[in-house]
């Protein structure tokens, strides 16, 4: 068979809960991409100017990562787990059904950080959990996680294209009009939506014309996005976990606790010392606090840095590829026209979706460790070629798919990789995510800075080392690894010696009591 009947029969007693998370990281694509294609739509919407507009992006960003750092806090149960999902998918409905009404730019950045907020504590809770039910077997399932953040990623420009303008607003030259026309062009001309149903009428001082219809994708994307809470809230119920259904029935999550520390118990006394005083899966500050940290050896703090560092890299050269390689193409040396240059950023989004689906039975036939090495090699082989290609324009669409394929299944396989490697007790989970979305951010400022200053050229060339640096980071954890593994030897040896030696010294105490005892 494709995949053994160990793996279906897990599938299966988990499927509910599979399911559920699998759905909301849906919303979380869904929430992630729609915000380029309609920037110019919400410019004029409310009357700001571009570098106002940008700010909508910081807010979304960092508000992410807030809570992608404070996501942990709420699976302490599985009831706080569902309930924040459940409160964090409503919100990003109700976000798309009031962002047609927010007609400044404040009221927009502030509707996009709650949505930011929201999306990062469904990335923690919801890659926290699949890890905690499925443990060493959580790869393929964490590969299937993130490939439908990329349908979700996918289907939201889709929806919201039809109801875009043609037109931008006031009188806009230069970058400005360059960095419009990028978001406008992402998908408008992707070979799914060939041209627009509906155009608007804009004057030129800025303002809205009448026949604006954009809030009509906004309230689709927020009725297709409606399911999502409601299944979250069924498995609630089905888990009897809502205040009017609660039964003597134990949920399942508190079920596979009791089949982890049964577990558990099959191990060293060390590793379970290193378990409890690494805390578990918590928030990104409560792995900070001194009582979780007491005690561990330098090679655990380590394996956290590096895993994350290796994400920062990762996920910025996602980030900045996929908003800037329009432009880049649209620029010497490569001058492709607009509507050309338009398919790429589909292409490398489409790349991502079919790699993680890729990445699927892959990670059930390899082991994390090789994947990873596999994709840090070819995203570091791909842009390097695209970096000596640099004036092919049949190899910058193929260099954009395979970039796409390369760095597809980082994430999870990391994820995977280095909670394997501390015993799924860590605060890997936490801390990669929150290291994977900071490296979004920050690279995608950093490369487009370097692009207006230095050119064009510059793009690939920061890709190349990036994507170095990663691969470097990994080797430095795999060390690391090494360290830990013998350091988890060494006391296991230790362990083993002071109980063999306990028996013994009883053993003589009392042969030397009874010799006395037969003296006198």
């Amino acid at each position: 068979m494709f995949v053994d009947d160990r793996i279906l029969t897990l599938f299966k007693r988990n499927a509910h809960h599979t399911l559920t998370y699998w759905s909301v990281f849906f919303s979380f694509g869904l929430c992630i991409a729609f915000l380029g294609p309609t920037i110019l739509d919400l410019q004029c919407q409310t009357h700001s100017t571009l570098s106002q507009i940008t700010w909508v992006f910081f807010a979304q960003q960092f508000c992410l990562l807030i809570g992608s750092s404070i996501g942990g806090v709420f699976k302490r149960t599985l009831l706080s787990a569902l309930s924040a999902l459940f409160v964090s998918a409503l919100v990003i409905s109700i976000i798309f059904s009031i962002i047609p009404l927010c007609n400044n730019v404040l009221l927009l950045a502030i509707a996009m950080a709650v949505s930011g907020l929201a999306m990062g504590i469904i990335d923690t809770i919801a890659n926290i959990q699949l890890v905690t039910i499925y443990q060493k077997d959580s790869a393929v399932f964490l590969q299937a996680l993130h490939f439908f953040i990329g349908f979700g990623a996918l289907v939201s420009p889709l929806i919201a294209d039809p109801f875009l303008s043609e037109t931008g607003c006031g009188n806009h030259t230069g970058n400005a009009t360059e960095i419009m026309h990028h978001f406008r062009d992402l998908l408008r001309n992707s070979p799914i939506a060939e041209h627009n149903i509906t155009h608007t009428v804009v004057s030129h001082d800025g303002g809205e014309g009448s026949d604006s219809i954009v809030h009509y994708a906004f309230w689709i994307m927020a009725l297709i996005n409606l399911p999502v809470p409601l299944a979250v809230l069924f498995l609630m119920y089905r888990e009897k976990l809502l205040p009017c259904c609660r039964g003597s029935t134990p949920p399942l999550l508190d079920k596979d606790e009791l089949a982890m520390e049964s577990q558990q118990g099959t191990q060293g006394p060390e590793v379970e010392q290193i378990q409890h005083e690494a805390g578990g899966h918590g928030d990104f500050f409560s792995c900070c606090q001194n009582d979780n940290l007491r005690g561990l050896p330098l090679s655990f703090f380590m394996i956290h840095i590096l895993g994350g560092m290796v994400l920062f890299m990762t996920d910025g050269i996602v980030g900045a590829y996929a908003g800037f390689v329009y432009t880049y193409a649209t620029k010497p040396p490569m001058l492709l026209p607009h509507k050309t240059a338009g398919y790429l950023a589909s292409i490398f989004w489409a790349a991502i979706t079919a790699g993680r689906l890729l990445s699927i039975p892959l990670s059930y036939r390899f082991q994390p460790v090789r994947l990873l090495m596999f994709n840090l090699a070819g995203a570091i082989v791909t842009v390097l070629l695209l970096l000596i290609f640099y004036t092919s324009h049949t190899f910058l669409f193929v260099g954009t798919c395979l970039c796409g394929l390369f760095l597809s299944s980082i994430f999870p396989c990391m994820l995977a990789y280095t909670e394997d490697i501390l015993d799924y007790q860590g605060c890997a989970t936490s801390v990669l995510v929150t290291s994977a979305g900071m490296g979004e951010m920050v690279m995608q400022v950093l490369v487009g800075s370097i692009m207006n200053t230095e050119g064009s050229y510059s793009f690939l060339l920061c890709g190349v080392i990036i994507a170095c640096l990663g691969f470097i980071f990994f080797i430095a954890l795999m060390l690391f690894q090494r360290m830990h593994r013998n350091y988890l030897t060494g006391t296991s040896k230790k362990s083993t010696m002071v109980e063999e030696a306990a028996p013994d010294s009883n053993g003589s105490a009392k042969a030397e009591q009874k010799e006395e005892n037969d003296a006198s």
